[in-house]
């Protein structure tokens, strides 16, 4: 009998509402950068970095996820 192999998630996102959640975030960060608006641009990728690395979208920790 073989065992079982190890497994593990390929990112942060388990759900398809996981990943359409972090395109909305990056869609953000792009457009913003279109319109040169960087800085506000950093903070959309820290979340989807924050949402990609396997974090929730927790508001009792906004500003840790923003780096702030």
């Amino acid at each position: 009998m073989q065992r079982m192999g190890k497994t593990h998630r390929a990112s942060g996102a388990d759900s398809g509402s996981d990943m359409k959640t972090m395109l909305f975030f990056k869609a953000c960060k792009e457009v913003l950068e279109k319109f040169e608006h960087e800085d506000a641009a950093f903070y959309f990728e820290q979340v989807e970095t924050h949402l990609r690395d396997g974090g929730s979208l927790d508001q009792n920790k906004a500003g840790n996820i923003l780096g702030v």
